[in-house]
């Protein structure tokens, strides 16, 4: 039974020709402010996990893992502002439910091609007023085909929690880039730069600036090239990125069998 859930035959196909494809004003303004009331929750969370987690620091940039979680912070060695919180689900009941929304469930069961799904990583992905800062051209391939014998499989939900513009960082595609597949990364000698996408790779005229309104959702390939800019505004730009697998295999970090119960 097709639901409006389902992606059409034109979403299927532009997905499948880009890499991408984008859903707008999906959550109501109202259950964006409760989203973002749990993701607010979830940070205080982990910003007090944070104290007691094993630190290091790469590129000048912190990080503290504690079990399977890692935050990540703004660049800065003693910087207090979190930049993304992975997993994050676990820190907060009303993130774990979200998972499971047939809004971001239906879209990725045609994406995967079967009914029977499960978490494969979430993170918290957040760009505070000012202090925001941007990310690189990369894939997530490449961090994950060491870990997953099903990296086509991998599929991704951005939803944005916030209004995204050019000013505070929107979500970047290079479109049609998860053609390639897996990609080099760069060899500039720092210590995370393996993990950005070689420049001689891609084509960087196929960018796609995504300026899309709280509550709207981007689904895209685990190959496709993506990034942002810093957030050089006075608002918020935050954004909860989920990725789904096939049913019954472990999630990323913790190996545990995440399987998605439909509603």
């Amino acid at each position: 039974m097709i639901t409006e859930n389902n992606l059409t035959s034109s979403e299927q196909l532009s997905y499948h020709k880009d890499g991408y494809v984008v859903r707008k004003n999906i959550f109501s303004k109202t259950e964006v402010i409760e989203i973002n009331v749990a993701l607010e929750r979830a940070v205080s969370k982990a910003l007090l996990l944070s104290k007691t987690g094993d630190v290091y620091h790469l590129d000048g940039k912190r990080f503290v893992d504690l079990d399977y979680l890692t935050v990540q912070f703004e660049p800065g060695r003693d910087s207090e502002t979190i930049r993304v919180i992975e997993p994050a689900h676990q820190l907060d009941k009303d993130l774990k439910e979200l998972i499971a929304d047939p809004r971001l469930v239906g879209p990725i069961q045609d994406i995967i091609g079967m009914k029977s799904i499960s978490l494969w990583t979430d993170k918290l992905n957040l760009k505070r007023p000012k202090e925001g800062s941007g990310f690189g051209w990369h894939q997530d391939s490449p961090y994950w085909v060491h870990n997953s014998e099903n990296v086509d499989l991998l599929p991704n939900v951005y939803l944005s929690l916030d209004d995204a513009t050019l000013e505070n960082g929107c979500f970047k595609v290079i479109r049609g880039s998860h053609k390639k597949g897996c990609l080099p990364g760069t060899d500039d000698g720092t210590q995370l730069g393996g993990f950005y996408t070689d420049p001689k790779a891609f084509d960087e005229t196929s960018e796609v600036s995504l300026e899309i309104s709280a509550g709207s959702l981007v689904f895209f390939n685990p190959h496709i090239i993506h990034g942002s800019e810093p957030n050089l505004t006075n608002t918020q730009r935050r954004a909860y990125i989920i990725t789904y697998q096939p049913g019954g295999l472990p999630t990323l970090k913790s190996g545990e069998v995440k399987n998605i119960k439909i509603r």
